[in-house]
């Protein structure tokens, strides 16, 4: 692929960069996400609406996030549980399974180098060796200036065009270190074909979530809805957390029931019960 100078006229970059959001790239305190949220709601709300159930907009609702915002924040991910009745922990959880969702703030330019087994037989430990030196990071890592952020990952299913990447997303095949030298110039002056990603706050070193500090610094969510302590499981007037004890109860296996604890009292143990069950033929749990 052909690398290319910007056209003068950026229309065809996306309609993110003429975002009012945008002017706010790289200074944290000037972002409004409370406004942000404003802008974006009704379209929130068409997404919602084109599904039988609201929380299958999810993830089209966290990328429209990632989009304005660079990443998606705490508070996307709160919005997004109030307007879909979700709690925080069902949004957070699905939102940290996926790799392409980033929880913290990134480079503008998100640098992606495939080193599956066809990349890696043509040359993609010599491509990975280039960005590292030129960039001065490693995985996972963000240049202090914020423009860069690299990562090395598994196949991008282009094995044709080894060694590839992708550069916020889009693919760039057959790397060669002459192509790589000129990427990362036209980046540097702003010039290069593939449009910057918004950046609202300045990236750390690494974006990846240590999930131990991220506990210790209070970033656990909540596991119920309307609940405030992240310690809090749920319990009584908690839809979300019975349904499975309601199972229980009401198929009578000496379940008595649900306690402010959540917790049940067996009068036999289960496999005993499971036993029975499928002595008498009946289906197992």
């Amino acid at each position: 692929m052909a690398l290319r100078q910007a056209q003068g006229d950026t229309a065809a970059q996306g309609d993110t960069a003429a975002q009012g959001d945008t002017a706010a790239q790289g200074d944290a305190a000037a972002f409004d996400f409370a406004g942000l949220a404003a802008r974006l709601r009704p379209q929130c709300e068409a997404l919602v609406a084109q599904y039988e159930q609201p929380r299958s907009a999810l993830l089209p609702m966290m990328h429209l996030f990632q989009e304005h915002q660079g990443y998606v924040s705490q508070d996307a991910m709160r919005f997004a549980a109030d307007l879909l009745g979700l709690s925080p922990a069902v949004v957070e959880s699905t939102v940290s399974f996926y790799t392409l969702f980033f929880r913290k703030p990134v480079g503008k330019y998100m640098l992606q180098v495939c080193r599956g087994l066809m990349c890696e037989l043509n040359g993609a430990e010599a491509t990975m060796a280039l960005f590292r030196e030129k960039l001065g990071i490693g995985h996972l890592e963000t240049t202090d200036d914020g423009l860069f952020s690299y990562e090395e990952v598994e196949c991008l299913a282009a094995c044709d065009k080894a060694p590839c990447m992708q550069v916020n997303l889009e693919f760039l095949y057959n790397l060669t270190p002459a192509m790589i030298d000129e990427m990362l110039e036209l980046m540097r002056t702003g010039t290069y074909a593939i449009a910057p990603m918004v950046q609202t706050a300045k990236p750390e070193r690494t974006w990846k979530v240590g999930q131990d500090a991220q506990v210790a610094l209070g970033g656990k969510s909540p596991g119920t809805l309307n609940a405030t302590d992240p310690n809090n499981a749920g319990g009584v007037g908690d839809a979300s957390g019975v349904i499975m004890l309601d199972r229980f109860v009401s198929k009578d296996v000496a379940f008595t029931a649900r306690s402010r604890e959540r917790l049940v009292r067996d009068a036999r143990a289960v496999a005993e019960i499971v036993e029975e069950e499928g002595a008498n033929g009946h289906a197992g749990h």
